[in-house]
This record gives structure tokens, sequence and C-alpha cells, in this order.
């Protein structure tokens, strides 16, 4: 089988890391895969790092010079199949001509979640042609004493402060306000309590802005864009994730899998990730509710024990970056085999 994987996305989010893992799962089952990626994206970086094929196009004329791309390698080496990213968020589908049109010509419309699958039914797309394949994450080893003492020491974290954490774009949506907020309270009672927010985007100056005027500068680190997140994870003590609207939510499913007790919401298509109590802390986004969850976590270790094992097992099982790949193939093998037949 030979595929060709196309994703034009120009930065690094969840999408990227997805794709990442799918290409060397698909490569590690004899799976002859390519990529098409924008010229110099972080995803044509760690692709090529990693041993992948890969396409460049330039960015200016970005999607013409890679349909233009996709058509020459098409005829020239007789691609079984072309993956055209998958679809993961629930917004719904538009509705012009021109969409329609690329619409009909896809053989299978990959999920990422049933929310996500749900939205492209109700946005007209039949449900034979939808399928739903979990995104999933690299199942780590838990960290040793001597890996969580050297990264809690390269974000300047002492032994006796608490440190929660989150990994997301800074956008509106991932909510990161909320646990500024409530940091603020966590800390009338329980001062040792720190907040790690690693990544980039637009609503950064507001975040800093927002710690400032809540007198948590000191209390909130932000590192940025942070290329190892193994760093991220091996650091905290526990992870929360107040994302309104998200299609699955890979990197509370990295949090989970390294055995962190988590905080979420249920909104978009994490309801599908966690079950309240059980995997996680489950709360409404926004700033009074994860406070009263944070300082449940902070105060009950057999909590903590409880729902790092249980988040683990949960990724392990449904979430694993092995499962998602595996189940990617099936979808292959399902749409050659219905083209014989037709």
């Amino acid at each position: 089988m030979k595929v060709l994987y196309v994703d034009l996305e120009r930065e690094w989010r969840g999408g990227q890391s997805q794709a990442l893992l799918t290409l060397r799962g698909l490569r590690e089952r004899a799976v002859q895969a390519e990529l098409v990626a924008a010229r110099s994206s972080p995803l044509t970086i760690r692709s090529r790092e990693a041993g992948i094929t890969v396409h460049e196009v330039p960015r200016l004329g970005l999607r013409a010079l890679a349909a233009a791309v996709i058509h020459r390698l098409f005829e020239r080496d007789s691609l079984d199949l072309v993956h055209l990213l998958s679809r993961r968020i629930g917004f719904p589908l538009t509705k012009g001509w021109v969409s329609r049109a690329r619409y009909a010509a896809v053989e299978r419309f990959v999920a990422n979640s049933q929310n996500v699958a749900q939205s492209l039914m109700d946005g007209g797309i039949a449900a034979e042609r939808v399928s739903v394949v979990n995104e999933g994450v690299e199942i780590p080893l838990l960290p040793s004493l001597e890996r969580r003492t050297s990264a809690r020491s390269h974000w300047g974290v002492k032994d006796e402060e608490f440190l929660f954490g989150c990994v997301s774009v800074f956008v509106p949506e991932k909510g990161q306000r909320h646990l500024i907020e409530a940091l603020a309270e966590v800390r009338k009672s329980h001062p040792e309590a720190r907040l790690l927010l690693a990544g980039n985007g637009a609503c950064r100056g507001d975040l800093e802005a927002l710690a400032k005027r809540l007198g948590q500068s000191e209390a909130v680190l932000f590192p940025g864009f942070v290329n190892d997140v193994t760093k991220v994870y091996d650091a905290l003590d526990a992870f929360a994730f107040p994302s309104e609207f998200e299609g699955l939510g890979t990197a509370l499913q990295a949090a989970m899998g390294a055995g962190l007790p988590s905080i979420s919401t249920s909104r978009g298509a994490l309801a599908e990730v966690v079950d309240p109590e059980q995997t996680a802390l489950v709360v409404e986004p926004n700033g009074k509710e994860f406070a009263a969850a944070m300082l449940r976590v902070m105060t009950d270790a057999e909590l903590r024990k409880r729902l790092g094992a249980s988040g683990r097992r949960e990724v392990q099982e449904h979430f694993s970056a092995a499962r998602m790949v595996d189940c990617t193939i099936r979808i292959y093998e399902e749409v050659l085999k219905s083209r014989r037949t037709s």
C-alpha cells in the first residue's frame, strides 16, 4: 500500500503531532507513506528528521501548488490513497458550491471522535462515508525521581511547590484564563501552588496581563512553545485542561497517559475521553469550579494516585498511538476493498 499524507498547516499543533505519529506508525507497519507539507513547517522538519519522505510546497500559493504536487505524484507514483487530513473539530461544514464539490470528491471522512463524526453527518455527509479513528498518544514510562527532579529544576520549581500545568495553544476557546483565575483563589490558602502554561498564541499578552492584575505573575510560568513537552509533564503534579471547545484533546490524553491526575471540562469531544470522578475530575470552564477541583487534588493524595492510575489505564486501552495507526490502516483497507468491488 502506498499512501500520500497531506498536511498544509504552517504551525505545530495537535493535528501535526497526530500526523507525525501516524506517518511513523505506517512506516513501522511496512506501509509506504510520504508527506506533502508546507516548506519549512515544523511538521516538515520533524518528519524529515524521522526519515519520512517529504514533498515541500512553497507557502505562497500553498494550496494551489499542493494540488499540482498531489496530481503529479498520483500520476507518477501509482498512489493507492491520498489522506487529506483527518477531521479534528466539530465546526459546521461550509455550504458553498466549492466546498460541496470538494466534499463530493472525498471517499471517506475520518473523524477523530463521535462528536466530530456527528457534526459531519449533521452537515449532510452520509453515515457510511464517515469513520471514527480516535487520536492517540505515545504511552511513556513513568518518570523516575531523577527525571522529575531534573524537569522541575529546569522550570525553577521547588520540591515543596505544587505545580499544575496545561499544554495548549493560546486562543480564547482553550480557556487558560480560567486557570489563572483559579490559581489566584487557590493560593489564598495554598501559596505553594504554581501554574505552568506551555504554549504560545494570540492570547499570550492578555494572559500575562491577567496574571499580573491578579498578583500571580511570579506564580505563573509562561515558557512559550516547548519542543519537548515531556519536560513539562515530568515536572507536573497535576494537569488542568480548561478548554471550552475541543475536538478530542491530545494534550489531555498525553497527560493522562503520563499518569498525571487531571482536571478537565467535558466540552466538545472531551466527554469521550474523561469519565467524571474515575479517570479525571470534570468541571465547567470557569475559575470557581477549577479552583475547587484544584484544591481537591492538592489536598488528597489518595485521589491523585487513583486518578493518575485510572487515567493512564484509559489512555493505554483506548487512546494509544498504536491503536490509532492500526485503525487508520483498517480504514485504508476498507476504502481500497470498496473500490475493487464497485
